[in-house]
């Protein structure tokens, strides 16, 4: 059984306050994009090995007891009995971007051991499992628009309907390391909420609609913001870095032509 784990975009993030345990509290909206990993699990009883990973496309880095894929296999058998298996992992959606690849393979991952081989894991259970893997990894489960607060793991659904624009993304080849961006963000309550922003034109939204990431990222890396304003010469409605960044990306009305933007890594499609 094969699936496609699909990325995701930030619009907005506000960094609001250090929480006790070390973490901080965010409120951000994630809204699922069409660039795409493929995952495919075929059961290997014969094998020694319980869990055999085959990676293909961009290269990962790390052993094999680091990777989510792995870690979520070891919840999940700690209550289910599992079969030996052969997992495919084709990567495409590259690391250190704020596009949560990594998140949304073992979330998938998740999704399709449960469907292949009939855990009957609630839609709860599993989020709970994803939870315990990263802070944006439950928002896969699901897959759809969400306000997240908290540490980006308690959701509130939206409408929200973004499907009338094109999407353009450029990775600008800079890894950005999430704990050195938070460790450069002095945390504060927005001046306007959020939810009240994304109700908006999206005229509005690149004056009011605000990544806290990008200041410290943007003097750390000037690539990326460079990027921004190209997205914004291109024609773009609104662009943001996403997440802890690198990747930026731009809505358009029209489909954009980024040729000049095309060394870079990038995805150009239809929003959701």
């Amino acid at each position: 059984m094969i699936c496609f784990p699909n990325a995701k975009i930030n619009l907005g993030l506000n960094i609001t306050e250090k929480r006790s345990d070390g973490f901080h509290n965010i409120e951000t909206v994630f809204y699922p994009i069409g660039w795409n990993d493929a995952l495919e699990i075929i059961e290997n009883n014969s094998s020694a090995q319980e869990f055999n990973l085959h990676l293909s496309g961009l290269a990962i880095a790390g052993n094999i007891e680091d990777n989510l894929l792995y870690k979520a296999y070891q919840i999940i058998k700690q209550t289910k009995m599992l079969p030996h298996v052969d997992v495919y992992l084709h990567k495409t959606l590259p690391m250190g971007a704020g596009l949560g690849g990594g998140s949304a393979d073992a979330a998938f991952f998740i999704n399709l051991i449960n469907e292949q081989f009939q855990l009957q894991l609630t839609e709860a259970e599993r989020i709970d499992i994803a939870r315990q893997l990263g802070s944006d990894c439950a928002f896969f489960i699901k897959n759809t628009p969400v306000y997240a607060t908290q540490k980006g793991d308690v959701f509130s659904d939206i409408k929200l309907d973004l499907s009338h624009l094109y999407i353009a993304i450029v990775y600008p080849n800079v890894h950005s390391n999430t704990k050195e961006a938070y460790s450069l963000v002095k945390p504060q309550q927005p001046a306007k909420s959020l939810l009240e922003i994304i109700k908006q034109p999206i005229s509005t939204w690149k004056t009011d609609l605000v990544n806290d990431f990008e200041k410290s990222i943007f003097s750390l890396y000037p690539i990326v913001e460079k990027t921004k304003h190209d997205l914004y010469e291109l024609g773009a409605q609104y662009a943001c870095m996403s997440g802890s960044g690198s990747a930026v990306f731009g809505l358009f009305e029209k489909e954009p032509d980024i040729k000049h933007l095309a060394q870079f890594p990038h995805w150009i499609g239809k929003m959701k």
